[in-house]
């Protein structure tokens, strides 16, 4: 039966996407073809709303067809008239429903950090592209060795994607570990957390010096599911237990805004200890469950 519900739930996210993608294309055209940013910010308005009852209309069939069983616990303040950056532990493609199941609405648009192959996904990848999401290329540390010069190209994805959220106001989201976990890659790592991989601070951190005075907070969020091994798969069967989502609100520190994370080796020591001593704080809190 789960299977059924499994196949039933796939079904509705491909009609959901279809029905959505002829309004999508069509914007992406006119944005394509639309002169100046003026007016492609119009456009891109536009999208966002298709964007947004896209994500609306699966959630309202997850939400009675799956009925997750989430237990929420947000901030209060959240607003969709205010700049958010949003960090999380990563742990399944599920993370990112329930991530929008939350803050749906509440905060304004999501822009999520990509891998770049993803633009390739039908559709979906096409909306990423027109709503100008960040695609990274993530090289291996024996590439950036090699060629160190390809980190730049990352960093101008990021700089791009923070100057046109200076139009208006965006929540961008990051799952800081880069990758999902699990306990074999915890151990590749030897990442010194029970339940988390070592966060990379580079994205964020450029993200709260290009936009850290626009930015009302950040929004740093915890995931704790009861099954040890997660999946998009088994979530959209309706077997994937229960779940909690802790959402806190942090300011952003001045100093954060002041200085360079790639030119400053300073700045680059203090913000990894700010962000190490974060990500300690999550552990033990996901070790407390």
């Amino acid at each position: 039966m789960s299977t059924l519900r499994g196949l039933v739930s796939v079904l509705l996210l491909v009609v959901n996407t279809l029905f959505w993608s002829i309004p999508l294309i069509l914007l992406t055209v006119l944005k394509l073809i639309t002169p100046g940013r003026p007016l492609r910010l119009w456009v891109l308005r536009g999208l966002n709303g298709v964007a947004l009852n896209w994500i609306g209309c699966n959630l309202w069939w997850m939400r009675h067809w799956l009925r997750p069983d989430i237990r929420i616990s947000l901030p209060p303040g959240l607003t969709r008239e205010q700049w958010w950056l949003v960090i999380s532990n990563h742990r399944s493609w599920t993370d990112i429903f329930l991530l929008l199941m939350a803050l749906h609405r509440r905060i304004p648009m999501p822009r999520f950090f990509l891998k770049r192959q993803l633009i390739w996904v039908p559709i979906v990848g096409l909306a990423w592209w027109a709503l100008e999401f960040p695609f990274m290329r993530r090289y291996s540390r024996e590439q950036l060795e090699h060629d160190p010069q390809l980190a730049r190209i990352d960093r101008h994805a990021t700089e791009r994607m923070c100057a046109r959220a200076r139009d208006m106001p965006i929540a961008i989201f990051n799952f800081v570990e880069g990758t999902r976990f699990t306990p074999a890659k915890r151990d590749v790592q030897n990442s010194p957390f029970r339940h988390l991989l070592r966060p990379k601070a580079g994205g964020i951190a450029q993200v709260l010096n290009l936009l850290g005075d626009r930015l009302s907070g950040i929004l740093d969020v915890t995931l704790r599911y009861t099954n040890p091994t997660p999946t998009f798969w088994g979530f959209l069967c309706g077997r994937e237990g229960s779940v909690s989502l802790e959402a806190r609100r942090l300011d952003v520190p001045d100093w954060m805004r002041e200085g360079s994370y790639h030119d400053d080796p300073h700045y680059k020591e203090r913000f990894h200890s700010w962000l190490n001593a974060l990500w300690q704080e999550k552990d033990r809190a996901l070790d407390s469950r």
